[in-house]
């Protein structure tokens, strides 16, 4: 079909025209569509990184929304990726659902970041090893003579 296209463009095209020019209209579109798929995929890497460190802060304590709407608080993060969410209240009675983290849709954990997760040892003054002796006081020495 492209070709078809790029046939009745250059049959229908002034006989002084460049059939160049045609390719190297196809040419910029192409690299228009290559710089837009980076950009794309940077844009994706960034959104899932947030995601990931967000799901890393994730505690007990946190309140959470699925993306089936059921809000609760969460009770207990395992290390298989889930997490256990309590939801209704005392006078309703309270339920315990077991979702993997990745149903997750709001939340008000924070997120981790990888900054604070190093901690950085207090830097340390050199001490000084010659001792310095103290100051004659000048008012001593002139009572003394």
């Amino acid at each position: 079909m492209l070709l078809n296209l790029l046939d009745d463009a250059t049959s229908s095209a002034p006989s002084g025209s460049n059939p160049w020019n045609m390719l190297l209209m196809i040419g910029v579109f192409v690299v228009l569509l290559v710089v837009m798929m980076v950009f794309n995929r940077r844009s994706q890497k960034k959104r899932e990184e947030e995601t990931k460190n967000l799901l890393a802060g994730l505690k007990p304590g946190n309140t959470v929304k699925t993306i089936g709407g059921i809000c609760g608080t969460v009770v207990e993060v395992c290390e298989d990726g889930t997490f256990v969410l309590e939801t209704g209240t005392d006078v309703s009675g309270k339920s315990y659902l077991k979702f993997d983290k990745f149903a997750i849709a709001q939340t008000d954990a924070v997120p981790v970041t990888p900054d604070k997760n190093k901690q950085e040892e207090p830097l340390e003054e050199p001490v000084e090893d010659t001792v310095k002796e103290p100051l004659e006081d000048p008012v001593q020495e002139s009572e003394e003579k």
